[in-house]
């Protein structure tokens, strides 16, 4: 069996931060983030961000850690944007401004980000938090869509955006090749069409809650984000939740590949010629047509989300009615 043929492990104690990853890397506020590209390319920002699996199932995993008051800036993706909280206690907010909505969720919440409207993110917990980021596309839609005051604020502190989606760092004296011109601020027309949902419109139907999907999958595996999941979706993957009980012992195998992401407890994974064992914050990459087990290996309190691709093309999210 080669390498390829086995499924690919990233253990959360060996992932490899970067701290330049957007342009929002030395604005005040913001300039204590971490960013991680688990699978696929994601949408950094910087040439310093190490990719752990460039090879991509259709989508792209990724983290960011933050310290606490620490936050991300308002920014959009032409893609889906889903996180669940890792470690750690964190406030998401939409709109404009930041000020049309928030959330804050606890371990183990998911939150499916409705394309078309700014988002920023902030740890107020105590301690360093991490959330798992789901992105949609093998490109995870080719870039990040920010808010015009944050590339203001980030020039103010010498970090410039290149139309090319490369950063400049002016502290490391860089500057503009003579080919290249600055990423242009979205027009008064771009901005009118970013939405301004409410928290009425977005927690019912984009926000699931960690000891709901536990009680809903006391038997069998709840879909998560997809066509009938709880979350009600389309973009290009799909996601479910298993826990203690949720599935049997036996293998079974897909057409195509799926990520295995525990949120607690210990997991022992087995498969023709070997076996191993995933532990919270690790994400593993099973080749499709794999056979394969997933059981607890520990007495306690275990769960996992698994995601795969869908036929469907990644673009938008389900539009808000």
């Amino acid at each position: 069996m080669t390498q390829q043929e086995k499924p690919r492990i990233v253990r959360y104690g060996e992932l490899k931060p970067c701290k330049t990853a957007f342009i929002d890397a030395h604005t005040p506020g913001s300039d204590q983030k971490e960013n991680f590209t688990i699978i696929g390319g994601g949408v950094s920002e910087s040439a310093d961000q190490h990719v752990h699996i460039r090879e991509t199932p259709g989508f792209n995993i990724g983290a960011a850690g933050q310290p606490p008051k620490c936050r991300n800036s308002l920014h959009d993706h032409n893609t889906a944007e889903a996180f669940f909280v890792l470690k750690g206690r964190w406030r998401f907010f939409w709109g404009r401004y930041g000020d049309a909505g928030e959330v804050t969720l606890e371990e183990g919440d998911i939150f499916n980000i409705p394309t078309g409207i700014f988002r920023g993110f902030e740890n107020v917990g105590t301690d360093y938090g991490m959330i798992m980021a789901l992105l949609g596309g093998d490109d995870a839609g080719g870039g990040v869509l920010w808010a015009p005051e944050v590339v203001e604020d980030a020039a103010d502190h010498g970090l410039i955006l290149g139309e090319n989606g490369v950063l400049y760092d002016s502290k490391n004296g860089e500057t503009l090749p003579h080919n290249v011109s600055p990423m242009p601020l979205m027009s008064a027309e771009e901005l009118a069409k970013r939405g301004e949902p409410t928290t009425a419109d977005v927690i019912p139907n984009y926000v699931a809650r960690y000891w709901d999907l536990m009680a809903l999958a006391d038997r069998q595996p709840i879909g998560v984000i997809g066509q009938d999941a709880v979350l009600h979706d389309r973009p290009g993957f799909e996601a479910d939740f298993i826990t203690r009980g949720s599935i049997s012992a036996d293998r079974y195998s897909r057409d195509v590949p799926e990520v295995l992401m525990p949120v607690k407890g210990h997991w022992r994974l087995e498969w023709d010629g070997g076996e191993d064992v995933l532990a919270p914050g690790d994400t593993c990459l099973v080749p499709e047509g794999m056979a394969r087990s997933i059981a607890p290996s520990m007495t306690g309190e275990v769960s996992m989300y698994r995601v795969r691709r869908t036929d469907d093309p990644a673009g938008k999210t389900v539009p808000l009615d």
